[in-house]
């Protein structure tokens, strides 16, 4: 294994829209992978300072945020990543500018990939209408609802939706995500 890292994503800039509540392996692992494939990535929350995971049912580490939803834009990004945790998307599907920054993404024909619990923000936005997706097990009622065609796969891409079921499919999604980030409509 190198420490040499990858420019698949250089020049790339990616937001993850997080909150309070994301489940940790669901943010710091992708970010990770994104900037070792050379991308550029800010962490977007509803509120300035720092936000905290959740790992193995308590509060684990934190992170920066760069931007909030008020005083930033999705096309300053190439794609978007929302990680899962059950808090994070509760939180941010009730936020009326984070479902406006994610429809930015939208509007641009960018990429936005999501993880376990994070599709529930995808139906708050109404995109799942008619597309193929996964995510944790007990949204799968819920996305069917929503009008998805629901599966069990550990990544599905449908157009410019990237879902994902869990943190054990982490690896894959990794791949994947890179894979279709670098393929992404460039931002303006």
């Amino acid at each position: 294994m190198t420490d040499q890292k990858s420019t698949l994503l250089l020049d790339r800039r990616i937001a993850i829209l997080a909150t309070d509540g994301f489940e940790e392996s669901e943010l710091f692992e992708p970010k990770k992978a994104l900037e070792d494939a050379g991308a550029k990535v800010d962490i977007i929350s509803l509120q300035p300072g720092r936000i905290k995971a959740w790992k193995d049912d308590d509060w684990g580490k934190s992170i920066h945020v760069d931007a909030t939803v008020d005083d930033t834009e999705g096309y300053k990004y190439d794609s978007l990543l929302i990680p899962g945790g059950v808090l994070n998307p509760d939180k941010l599907r009730s936020n009326k500018r984070a479902i406006a920054f994610i429809l930015e993404f939208v509007e641009d024909d960018k990429t936005i990939a999501s993880i376990c619990h994070g599709p529930q923000v995808l139906i708050e936005a109404g995109l799942t209408k008619g597309k193929h997706l996964t995510s944790w097990p007990s949204l799968k009622t819920d996305l069917i609802n929503s009008g998805a065609d629901w599966v069990d796969e550990e990544v599905v891409v449908d157009e410019h939706l990237i879902t994902s079921r869990s943190p054990r499919d982490i690896p894959a999604f990794n791949k994947k995500i890179i894979e279709e980030f670098a393929h992404s409509t460039r931002r303006i």
